[in-house]
């Protein structure tokens, strides 16, 4: 299948940011353990450039991926960035080695996450800045009015969720506007369907990670798939969250040019109806408990 740009999904809007409907997730570019940097600095670099060429103007990180390497190989690869580039970063997790992540939304910490991020980034504002997860340890309020607080000081333009249910979406657009959520998605995993509907109603952009799921049988029916549409498992994974949700704005992470080109080549990929319903139907086998 061709290459295609990212425009060719069509828009979404986060406030008034308008994106392409296909951005890139930039955790991938970090080292193992998605710890340190990574093995092929000039790969990752090469990666971010490639995205932006083919058309995406969205990209997710967060102050954890590294941690900081992530953003400060954004900053790297494409500072003074286009007009149109929306960097969205994330925090509320902290590190402590690779594979090892920790709570912290305390409103101390995000507030001197903002201020790093800013700094990593070369940032007068953060376009969209995301709750990374709720913290069970913090009054979910009280880190939702930090950062209501930075989007009053200007430092943060628009406040966005991660891993959350619908009750704190709720309890958070009593506190500020929010213009995204972003929890684990795909066709052979959909607990969060009912949050998506509800924020297609309130027109709030869905950002699904793990867009392959990890489900042997879905992965199965998407290589049939694929190859009747001579496209890839991933390209057909892509171009599903696509068609099912106007809102949907997927962010495939990758650290290989070649990769990137392939997952941005999903957006001209359109699936036959029949195909698409019969991925929608897909039901993964219940577990087995033991």
């Amino acid at each position: 299948m061709p290459s295609a740009a990212a425009a060719t999904a069509g828009t979404v809007s986060l406030g008034k940011l308008t994106v392409n409907r296909l951005g890139y997730g930039a955790m991938r570019i970090t080292g193992k353990g998605i710890w340190g940097p990574p093995a092929d600095r000039d790969a990752a670099i090469a990666t971010l450039r490639r995205a932006v060429e083919l058309g995406v103007n969205f990209i997710d990180t967060a102050d954890s991926y590294g941690p900081n390497v992530s953003e400060e190989l954004i900053a790297e690869a494409l500072y003074p960035y286009p007009a149109d580039l929306v960097v969205a970063t994330k925090g509320g997790w902290q590190r402590l080695g690779p594979g090892q992540w920790i709570h912290n939304a305390s409103p101390n910490h995000l507030r001197e996450s903002v201020e790093g991020c800013l700094k990593r980034l070369r940032l007068d504002r953060i376009p969209v800045y995301q709750l990374h997860v709720p913290d069970p340890a913090v009054s979910f309020d009280a880190s939702m009015e930090a950062l209501a607080e930075l989007r009053t000081q200007g430092k943060v333009q628009y406040v966005a969720l991660s891993n959350v249910t619908l009750e704190h979406l709720e309890r958070a657009r009593k506190i500020v506007p929010i213009v995204s959520v972003q929890n684990r998605y795909s066709f052979a995993d959909r607990e969060w369907d009912y949050l998506l509907d509800h924020c297609e109603k309130l027109g709030i952009a869905f950002i699904p990670w793990a867009p392959l799921g990890q489900n042997r049988q879905a992965y199965d029916l998407l290589i049939r798939i694929a190859g009747e549409l001579s496209a890839t498992p991933m390209q057909v994974a892509l171009a599903w969250l696509l068609s099912r949700s106007r809102i949907m704005l997927p962010i495939p992470g990758t650290s290989s040019v070649a990769h990137v080109e392939e997952n941005i080549a999903s957006a001209s990929l359109k699936l036959p109806e029949d195909l698409f319903q019969e991925i929608s139907d897909f039901e993964a086998p219940p577990a087995v408990l033991r």
